[in-house]
């Protein structure tokens, strides 16, 4: 072969290939990757992959009909008409108000939940209509500190309950947490009697307060506003209870029933009056609120 027509060595930059030689915004674009992060979400109950698109549209209840645990926002956008609401803003208190001495430090762990659920503590307040029918919302999220009640979660609480009378509307609650936030001590048990004298005010005005019991509900909010409701639903399958399992079989030194301390174990105790699956429950909320304040308007007139 002639000198003249013979191809030149391959330089470094052309042996890397094409995509090395796009300017380095068009590279980058070129290396992302289509699929998103946490496509498949495992079940809870049978270790099953859903993915995830179908899972969000069947409100976060697996085909098997597990109900996974939901953020606030979630709650509230799943739970009034169309996912329209006005969010209510939550009272701001002091910060680790006993200088917790802790592993990892308790403003810390305040800061991190604040980050991951985008609220200031573990209730939030929402205001709309619930298949037609005007509430106050609260929803309680179990992704923040377990659902802690402490001294800000009490203060939303009051507000919400503040926000029902001055509206002269019903208060939800969707309730979900492991007790009291050890990190407030006895200021954290205190918001026990304090919620208590709010839902009181709120019944005092003449207006329903319902509880909606999600997995779980457990210790101190459960002896508290959590079992003060004039209706009480409750999600299926959820663990609605004041102490543990095996605290308890240690204690009687019995075996409990299978589905002890389960909504629909509590239904037949009466200890809660219907289980309501997550897609059916707005209209529930709204059946039922539509009857009470009908019965308050004819009682106004």
């Amino acid at each position: 072969m002639d000198d003249r027509t013979r191809k030149p060595p391959a330089t470094p930059r052309e042996r890397r290939g094409w995509l090395s030689r796009l300017r380095p915004g068009v590279r980058s674009e070129a290396k992302k990757e289509d699929t998103p992060e946490n496509l498949w979400v495992k079940c809870p109950d049978t270790g099953e992959l859903i993915f995830r698109p179908e899972l969000e549209a069947s409100l976060w209840v697996t085909p098997g009909g597990h109900h996974m645990r939901i953020g606030a926002a979630q709650r509230l956008r799943y739970t009034f008409d169309g996912g329209k609401f006005e969010k209510i803003a939550s009272p701001v208190v002091k910060d680790d108000p006993l200088n917790f001495p802790d592993e990892r430090p308790y403003l810390e762990r305040l800061k991190s939940a604040r980050r991951s659920t985008g609220e200031q503590d573990a209730m939030a307040i929402g205001y709309g209509k619930i298949a037609g029918e005007a509430a106050v919302v609260i929803a309680q999220d179990f992704a923040f500190m377990g659902g802690s009640l402490g001294m800000g979660a009490g203060e939303i609480f009051i507000k919400a309950a503040q926000e029902a009378v001055a509206r002269d509307a019903p208060l939800v609650i969707f309730t979900a947490s492991g007790g009291a936030r050890m990190q407030e001590g006895t200021l954290s048990l205190m918001q026990m009697a304090r919620t208590t004298l709010a839902v009181e005010a709120v019944k005092v005005a003449g207006l329903p307060y319902i509880v909606v019991l999600t997995d779980p509900t457990t210790g101190g909010v459960l002896a508290s506003y959590a079992m003060l409701g004039d209706i009480h639903l409750a999600e299926p399958k959820a663990t609605i209870g004041f102490s543990g399992r095996r605290v308890i079989e240690q204690t009687i030194r019995e075996i409990l029933p299978p589905a002890f301390q389960k909504s629909e174990f509590l239904v037949e105790r009466g200890m809660v009056d219907r289980v309501a699956s997550r897609a059916e429950l707005p209209q529930v909320l709204g059946a039922i609120i539509g009857m009470l304040m009908q019965g308050r308007a004819r009682r106004a007139a």
